[in-house]
Order: C-alpha cells, then sequence, then structure tokens
C-alpha cells in the first residue's frame, strides 16, 4: 500500500483526487485560523479520509466521489449547515455511509479478507449484503461519536432519537446503493497489486 500511495498520478482524474486532498490541508489550516480547535480537529479527521483512497489504490471515480462527500461533510459541521438546515444531514449521510462502505469493502479486499471481483465472481447479494453491513456499522459508530461530541464536547451538536434512527435509515439505504453497484467501484482499481495479476 505504501508504494501505492507514493505512486505518482498518471491521468487527469487522479490529479483531481489528489487535488481534492490539497483541499483537505488547507480546509485543516483554515478552520485552524478562522474557527476552532475543535473544528480543526474535524478536518484532521477529514484529512485522515481523504488519504485512505490513495493508500488503497481505488479506482479515481470513486476517490473523487469518497474525498467530495468527506469535505461537504466537515464544512458543513463547521458552517452550522446541519443546524441550519435540519434535513441536510439526510443525503450526507446517504452517500457518505455508502462510500465508506465502498472503502472498507477495498480496505478488506487488499489485506486478503474479501475476494477481488475482477479476480473471481461474486454474486450481487453477497457483495450488497457485506456492503450493508460495514456501512451499517460505520452508521452506528457515526451516531455514537455524535452522541459523545454533544455530551462531552459541545451541546450544540444536535442528537435526538428520531434523528439517530432516520440517520441510520437513509444510511443503510445508501450503504444499499453503493452494494448493488459495488462491482463497478471496486472492480478496476489503480492498485499496483492489482495491475501486476492484470499484466500477468
Amino acid at each position: 500500500m505504501i508504494r501505492t500511495f507514493l505512486r505518482p498520478p498518471s491521468s487527469a482524474a487522479d490529479w483531481v483526487a489528489d487535488g481534492i486532498r490539497a483541499l483537505g490541508v488547507v480546509s485543516v489550516v483554515v478552520a485552524l485560523i478562522g474557527w476552532t480547535l475543535v473544528d480543526a480537529a474535524t478536518f484532521a479527521l477529514v484529512l485522515l479520509g481523504l488519504v485512505l483512497p490513495r493508500f488503497l489504490g481505488v479506482r479515481p471515480a470513486l476517490d473523487i466521489a469518497f474525498g467530495v462527500t468527506l469535505l461537504v461533510a466537515g464544512w458543513s459541521a463547521v458552517l452550522d449547515v446541519y443546524v441550519e438546515v435540519r434535513w441536510w444531514d439526510l443525503p450526507v449521510h446517504f452517500a457518505l455511509t455508502g462510500l465508506v462502505a465502498l472503502m472498507l469493502y477495498v480496505l478488506l479486499m487488499r489485506v486478503g479478507a474479501l475476494a477481488d471481483p475482477a479476480a473471481e465472481h461474486i454474486p450481487v447479494w453477497v457483495m450488497t449484503t457485506l456492503t450493508v453491513s460495514f456501512g451499517s456499522a460505520s452508521a452506528v459508530l457515526w451516531e455514537v461519536a455524535e452522541w459523545f461530541g454533544h455530551t462531552v464536547i459541545d451541546d450544540a451538536i444536535y442528537v435526538g432519537y428520531t434523528d439517530s434512527i432516520g440517520d441510520l435509515a437513509i444510511g443503510a439505504a445508501g450503504a444499499v446503493v453503493a452494494g448493488l453497484t459495488a462491482r463497478y467501484w471496486v472492480a478496476e482499481s489503480r492498485h499496483l497489486g492489482a495491475r501486476s495479476r492484470a499484466n500477468a
């Protein structure tokens, strides 16, 4: 994965994905100067997420979609968009949960815990079931993080039974869509190991 991370961009889409990572670095600095340490820490977590696709060597389209969604989620939190527009967290949860589930799928492929769909046939229902499981688990952890943030860090963070159930439901729906399209997102890869197998 280190070799994959260090490989220079080879297409316009690769450059766009790396540009989004650069925006993550800028966001940390801007939040640190113009907002609070908590906001800067939020973008530090976003930046951590932004570098993961490069380590995994996912296809550029997934890299870009994941990066844009992470930045939108981060800035929506810092700018209080979730507070001002109550429904805004629903599309964010829908998209981000599905994308996180796909990233977890690829991660488990890289470590050999799951088979590569490009190497052997995997039924759509299996990929969807796994993706929904990954997405649902990540959505639960996100809600726990929101509760912790509300209880320990800042009570302005909105939590509630209805909000949490709605977020979990819409996140699971996003994971279903991700699972049904997972073969497209994970089968083609920029990962060096995958390219070596393809050229063998």
